[in-house]
């Protein structure tokens, strides 16, 4: 049953790659536009829309359909026979970081909604979670390429 995933395997593994870009991107970017929000979107007007109609699209266009990209084919790479050694650390490593980062998303839904009602919180904050996903990422990078 499972014999089409090893053909497959270079292509779900570049498809792999390409949704994980696209969802770290979103990842890296929707903070920082909570920062501006936070900071200067607060006047009534075009600043605050412009910000909330980015944000909601970022999320819901780019970084939903990204991070779905990123569980199909990252589950398919995992269920390809013979590619991971589950009594190693690495893969445990990694799953924990990126349901850590699925928690981060939607965390960051949250909040997205919280500033649209103005209830957000500071730029400060926004400013340090912003590097939740670079500390995940790192960890999700080493895991996989040293495989401790």
């Amino acid at each position: 049953m499972t014999d089409w995933l090893g053909t497959a395997y270079p292509w779900i593994k570049a498809f792999h790659v390409m949704a994980v870009i696209s969802w770290m991107a979103g990842l890296f970017y929707l903070p920082r536009l909570f920062v501006y929000h936070a900071e200067r979107g607060t006047m009534a007007g075009e600043p605050g829309d412009s910000l909330q109609i980015m944000e909601y699209k970022l999320l819901r266009f780019i970084m939903g359909p990204a991070s779905i990209a990123t569980w199909l084919a990252g589950l398919a790479l995992v269920f390809t026979p013979g590619i991971v050694d589950w009594s190693m650390i690495w893969p445990w490593t990694k799953a924990v970081a990126v349901v850590g980062m699925t928690v981060f998303h939607h965390w960051l839904m949250i909040e997205r909604k919280k500033l649209s009602r103005g209830a957000g919180s500071t730029g400060r904050r926004y400013r340090l979670m912003n590097e939740v996903p670079t500390l995940l990422m790192a960890i999700i990078v080493l895991s996989v390429i040293v495989k401790f």
